[in-house]
């Protein structure tokens, strides 16, 4: 039986075969593969979006008392989309970051964590940060 991500994935990905842009739905694909790898399954994952919206102040979700902020990509997979820009967290009123790099298709290529503190530390004053950057987390996935 296919999940619900992967219906809201095949819809998305036909879309944008027929129209040629993505819906923007990135951000719920890896929010919800971040409480995954981090040991989240689907009856964990509703409980603790109960009552939230589309916008959390400060962080994206929290579990286990500590508050999660996820950043992601993917590439359109059209000529020149390769992932060159990650986005910078705005603030830092979350204990862990997850950046999520995925392929075309939203398959998990690359998934690192950080704390806030080490973040903090590595990219404060960068101005602009890219893949490589965001490898120096703690390697949430092996290929």
């Amino acid at each position: 039986m296919e999940s619900l991500r992967d219906s809201l994935v095949k819809i998305a990905l036909e879309w944008e075969e027929k129209f040629t842009v993505m819906p923007q739905i990135t951000s719920a694909i890896s929010e919800y593969d971040a409480a995954y790898l981090i040991g989240c399954n689907d009856q964990i994952y509703t409980n603790i979006m109960k009552g939230q919206t589309a916008v959390t102040k400060g962080y994206d979700f929290e579990y286990s008392g500590q508050k999660y902020q996820i950043k992601a990509n993917r590439p359109s997979g059209k000529k020149g989309s390769f992932v060159t820009l990650v986005g910078k967290a705005r603030n830092y009123e979350w204990d862990f970051l997850i950046w999520i790099l995925y392929d075309k298709e939203f398959n998990i290529q690359e998934a690192w964590q950080f704390d806030v503190e080490k973040y903090k530390k590595l990219f404060d004053q960068k101005n602009r940060l890219c893949p490589d950057d965001m490898r120096k987390g703690k390697c949430l996935i092996k290929k």
